[in-house]
């Protein structure tokens, strides 16, 4: 049996990718990839490498979750190096927690290789810093799309108090997430970017605030984020990657 590497391909910019990732995928004896996982990643494989797409958008899974758990174990049998490609980081929405969980169940090795998160790289390609002295002390990286539950697990009464906030996965729903930040008492003029396909060449930046970023945000390509906060005004300072 072999080893599955639980890996992050980063944000986007493939100069992102760690030397770790670099090296397991070009040695990896299979390859299961997320839909963020750029062609120029996966070039990066030695040649008879198996690949399978097991990418997810709205709506619409290529398979569910525990199907793809069971991927991973099938291919573990049959490869010495497995690696599942994940955008981002596999920790940080990426449900490599339950994988690896999985795979622990199963007996199967595994190793985990952080990936840059977008949630710190694609505010930083727009020139927002996530935290700045004077500014922001602290940031949330919160989940704009939640499993179908009861009860949600986002403490909206939390987001009272003057930190960053940033949303993944949250594009859908960003009506919903600015009546909900009015909702708990957010002042209308507080900041918002959304940044599509964030650290990519066509990377794009709206700008706006709770009464205005609906109507400006409409139209966008995903994958897209949001950013709350006050240090959204730091982007006509410091933007260096795209112009708006």
């Amino acid at each position: 049996m072999g080893t599955v590497y639980l890996t992050g391909a980063g944000p986007g910019d493939i100069e992102l990718l760690t030397l770790k990732a670099h090296r397991v995928i070009s040695q990896a004896d299979c390859i299961i990839y997320d839909r963020l996982a750029k062609k120029e990643i996966l070039d990066m494989a030695k040649d008879g490498c198996e690949f399978i797409y097991v990418g997810k958008e709205d709506n619409k899974h290529t398979l569910p979750q525990e199907q793809i758990n069971q991927v991973l174990y099938e291919q573990s049998k049959k490869h010495d190096i497995v690696v599942r490609l994940k955008g981002g980081d596999p920790f940080v929405f990426g449900r490599g927690g339950e994988e690896a969980i999985f795979l622990k169940e199963k007996g199967v090795k595994y190793e985990v290789i952080p990936g840059i998160t977008s949630a710190i790289s694609v505010p930083a390609y727009a020139g927002i810093p996530v935290t700045q002295r004077g500014v922001s002390a602290s940031f949330r990286v919160v989940t704009g799309h939640e499993a179908k539950k009861d009860k949600s697990q986002v403490n909206w009464e939390s987001f009272k108090n003057n930190e960053t906030i940033v949303f993944l996965m949250g594009y859908h729903r960003l009506e919903y997430i600015t009546s909900k930040l009015k909702e708990i008492g957010k002042a209308p003029n507080t900041p918002i970017a959304i940044i599509s396909n964030g650290t990519r060449s066509n990377q794009k930046v709206v700008i706006g605030d709770l009464t205005n970023i609906v109507q400006k945000a409409q139209g966008l390509p995903t994958p897209a984020m949001i950013i709350v906060g006050e240090v959204v005004k730091l982007r006509d300072k410091i933007k260096w990657f795209d112009e708006e």
